[in-house]
């Protein structure tokens, strides 16, 4: 990776940063080599949910929750990590991309996160998901798994 390099980070991926699981140190080390890392305010919303879920099965405290999710908007604050907005012509885009790679079980979210990460013409998606992964493959993307 460069420093010039935009890669567009899932929040499979994403996670990784926050959370000690598999694939935390690979991910840490590529986010070093990275100009800049892009997200989109689904990936926000995801977090969210993951962090309330992983409290809720006892791998997190209320409190460590509440510090892993400010540390992402202050992540996001800082300008590290490049939040774009979702519009409805991104939804429509999404819809069709599930049309087009029917070979791929792309669920509702995936089809969305791979639209961002097309919109914004980032060539690089970080992702610990194997179907996004091979349906971002088929677009032309570069695909760093975790």
């Amino acid at each position: 990776m460069s420093a010039e390099q935009r890669a567009y980070l899932d929040t499979s991926a994403l996670a990784k940063w926050f959370l000690n699981e598999p694939g935390s140190e690979a991910f840490v080390a590529f986010l070093q080599g990275l100009g800049s890392a892009v997200i989109s305010s689904l990936t926000v919303t995801e977090m969210r949910s993951l962090l309330s879920r992983r409290r809720r099965m006892g791998d997190l405290s209320v409190e460590l929750e509440s510090v892993l999710f400010a540390a992402l908007l202050d992540d996001i604050d800082r300008g590290w990590l490049q939040r774009y907005p979702l519009d409805d012509a991104r939804f429509d885009e999404a819809t069709n991309l599930i049309s087009r790679y029917p070979e791929y079980p792309l669920r509702t979210l995936d089809a969305l996160h791979l639209t961002m990460a097309a919109d914004l013409g980032v060539s690089i998606l970080a992702t610990a998901d194997g179907v996004m992964a091979d349906a971002a493959m088929s677009m032309g993307m570069q695909v760093v798994r975790f």
